[in-house]
């Protein structure tokens, strides 16, 4: 058995994925833009990852951009029956590699069919759409019209299943009269908790809520009472982290990212970490210190 077989499965659309997985967007180059430095490392943390028994890898078109879907493609295609691959559009990146909004019908469609070319597949698990009203965060506005878009592309039968990135609450329930939701991706980790409430409410209606940035992101994580809590356990501060947010709530699914086989390692190890419950205290205590 894997050892991360230990972090538990939750159902993403209609497919069962271990609940530790992992994002591919720091296998581009820095600030997700162009080619990674070293193309076989690359490869081998693909390799690695589902040899250790990962089944969802998150991506998206637009890191790179087309970077990290062709590495993917390349590592693993043909891709095993048990891979979940779910990817993002809704964005695209200009010439100096800005972050934009890219969400009319045309760039919609475009972004998917992109996707399916460059993953070489001929239909998406699931394909979340990213709002980008607001470059530091969710902000608040109707999304009806490139989610009709993006429903629309599902009954193609280009897309299976449909999720939301970087959205409030007001926007699910607009999204969940559209289409069906099978996950929310939001940033939230041990320090930056701001959907606490939604996290709870998305499992009792058995939608996966998959944090970005779980580990701080381009800010890691730092915290004396992770320090500390991890020296005590013989772990590291982010296997601490990681497994904090796999015991939060059961429809929380992690893709932490990295370029390294060893701290791809050391991020799966973190399923077989049993956090006693005065660490628990401890590590719940730390967004109100942030």
């Amino acid at each position: 058995m894997s050892s991360i077989d230990k972090s538990g499965t939750f159902t993403l659309g209609d497919r069962t994925v271990k609940r530790l997985g992992y994002g591919a967007m720091q296998l581009a180059g820095p600030g997700v833009f162009g080619p990674p430095k070293d193309h076989d490392a690359a490869l081998a943390v693909l390799r690695e990852a589902v040899a250790r028994g990962v089944n969802h890898i998150d991506t998206s078109d637009f890191y790179g951009p087309h970077v990290t879907n062709l590495l993917i493609r390349e590592a693993l295609a043909p891709y095993s029956d048990n891979l979940t691959i779910v990817t993002k559009i809704g964005a695209r990146r200009s010439a100096d590699g800005s972050w934009l909004p890219a969400f009319s019908p045309e760039a919609l469609t475009e972004a998917v069919h992109d996707n399916l070319r460059n993953l070489g597949l001929d239909v998406l698990d699931v394909v979340n759409l990213r709002i980008m009203f607001d470059a530091h965060g969710p902000a608040e506005g109707s999304i009806e019209a490139p989610l009709t878009m993006l429903a629309e592309l599902q009954r193609q039968g280009l897309v299976r299943h449909i999720g939301l990135s970087n959205v409030t609450s007001a926007q699910i329930e607009e999204a969940r009269r559209i289409a069906k939701i099978v996950c929310v991706q939001n940033q939230y980790n041990l320090a930056y908790r701001g959907d606490d409430v939604l996290i709870d409410e998305l499992a009792r209606d058995g939608i996966a809520y998959v944090p970005f940035f779980p580990l701080g992101g381009f800010n890691p994580l730092q915290s004396s009472t992770l320090s500390g809590v991890a020296q005590r356990l013989g772990a590291t501060p982010m296997q601490v982290a990681l497994a904090w947010l796999l015991r939060r709530a059961p429809n929380i699914l992690l893709i932490p990212g990295t370029s390294s086989v060893a701290h791809l390692r050391e991020n799966l190890a973190a399923a077989e970490l049993d956090l006693p419950e005065d660490a628990v205290s401890e590590l719940d205590g730390v967004a109100m210190a942030a």
